[in-house]
């Protein structure tokens, strides 16, 4: 009996301790200039080993160019828990939302949506430890359901290298600017902003860094010690540390798609494609890091476009070409492939694509056209993981000279297996033979 009230006083004492709030240090330094305490000041958690690392991206940038943030940002973290053993590191998605390409107003507002919604979270968390933003807002400590981060790292291009072409690694605290500052301060130890688009997420502390270097350089901000929750803002300025290496390519891999999409996009290919990937060599293993190498996969018999317009009209005009020579250089390739039917991923106008058929009469031009459900469902951000589905799927593909969205197909063809000189291929301003973006092979 006596040894049974050890055992219960004992787990009461152990609950206690698990469940003391995390309180800073009374012996910590006063905050500096920029709000954040110094070394000295360590967290006291006699609970937890979790640290969280947050990021978000400039505004302006797509959803393929986040898609590489991602990569750059697990490896990081991939490698963060190879050294830093003492804590237990997460990676909090951002939300997706607000697009540039994001263009369908009828079906309301595309902001904080998950990462589940476009990939399959568990085939992320075989490479590296993710949780979606509202996971974090659910475990993270809050006080009257108002979470506080404990400080956000704005990075900025030292405008000076861009100057002088000279470029070396950097990372140092500057005052913020007003320019900069896309947070502001309601009062001592708490500032407001833009946080994915939450309204009950503040930070503690706000400081700027020029940034150059590679991402991994970012590790001596991260503190453990001192802060639970790191937030990192305008991570794409960040540099990849393993870019085209063999840890990249992992992290590339196990960005597979929601399920559904997958679905979707295979059974648009059976019926329209006559495209299956028993009959096209073109079957993967449910689980990514059961993949192998090889180059056999063969495709379904049509070719792929991704025909990019609007913003490259502007932009990159002296490599688009006109939809007349476009259409032209797609019946060559046709041609030359036997194949009659072509698939065609594009943000162009209907006028545009239309054109485009009446070029191309001799042949049947598809593009996808989602239901009610789908594009309600998956957003903007599904159609296009849809396209590019079906894109990666083609006996041939051909993309638009320096675009991100085909960038993701040619990869998804490197995992597939297809022959590179079927997947790096681009059209031209004309017809005569043009500058190609290089080969970007997988590394396995």
């Amino acid at each position: 009996m006596f040894d049974l009230l050890l055992r219960v006083l004992y787990f009461t004492l152990f609950l206690i301790n698990f469940t003391q709030p995390i309180v800073e240090n009374e012996f910590c330094d006063k905050p500096d200039e920029y709000g954040e305490n110094n070394n000295k000041c360590n967290i006291q958690s006699s609970y937890s080993r979790n640290r969280y690392i947050l990021y978000e991206i400039n505004p302006p940038e797509g959803f393929n160019l986040r898609r590489d943030v991602f990569i750059r940002t697990a490896v990081f973290v991939k490698n963060l828990i190879k050294k830093e053993k003492e804590f237990r590191w997460q990676l909090v998605l951002p939300p997706w939302g607000n697009l540039y390409h994001w263009q369908s107003k009828h079906i309301g507002l595309q902001t904080q949506l998950p990462w589940s919604l476009f990939f399959d979270i568990p085939s992320l968390q075989k490479y590296v430890p993710v949780i979606e933003m509202y996971q974090f807002l659910q475990e993270y400590p809050s006080e009257n359901k108002q979470t506080q981060l404990d400080i956000v790292y704005i990075l900025k291009n030292d405008e000076e290298m861009f100057k002088t072409g000279i470029f070396k690694d950097k990372n140092e605290i500057v005052k913020c600017t007003d320019k900069l500052l896309q947070f502001y301060k309601i009062e001592s130890k708490k500032y407001s902003g833009h946080f994915w688009g939450f309204h009950n997420i503040t930070s503690k502390a706000i400081k700027c860094i020029e940034f150059h270097g590679m991402i991994s350089h970012l590790r001596q901000n991260l503190k453990p010690n001192v802060y639970r929750s790191v937030m990192f803002d305008h991570m794409e300025i960040a540099l990849h540390d393993f870019y085209g290496t063999q840890e990249y390519w992992k992290a590339r891999r196990s960005m597979r798609y929601n399920s559904e999409l997958y679905n979707i996009a295979n059974e648009y290919r059976k019926v329209f494609l006559n495209s299956t990937n028993e009959r096209d060599r073109t079957e993967r293993p449910d689980d990514w890091t059961k993949e192998k190498n090889k180059r056999n996969a063969v495709g379904g018999p049509y070719l792929s476009l991704h025909l990019r317009r609007r913003d490259f009209l502007v932009g990159r005009s002296p490599r688009v070409p006109s939809i007349k020579s476009a259409a032209s250089q797609l019946k060559n390739k046709l041609d030359e492939l036997r194949l009659k039917f072509l698939f065609v991923a594009t943000d162009a106008t209907e006028k545009e694509f239309n054109e485009l058929k009446g070029y191309l009469t001799d042949y049947t031009v598809l593009r996808f056209i989602p239901s009610h459900y789908v594009l309600n469902k998956f957003k903007d951000g599904g159609v296009a993981i849809i396209d590019q589905i079906i894109c990666s799927y083609a006996r041939y593909f051909i993309g638009t000279h320096e675009s991100t969205f085909t960038f993701r197909i040619q990869e998804d063809r490197e995992i597939i297996g297809f022959p590179t000189k079927t997947t790096f291929n681009h059209l031209c301003k004309d017809t005569k033979k043009c500058d190609s973006n290089g080969q970007w092979e997988i590394v396995w």
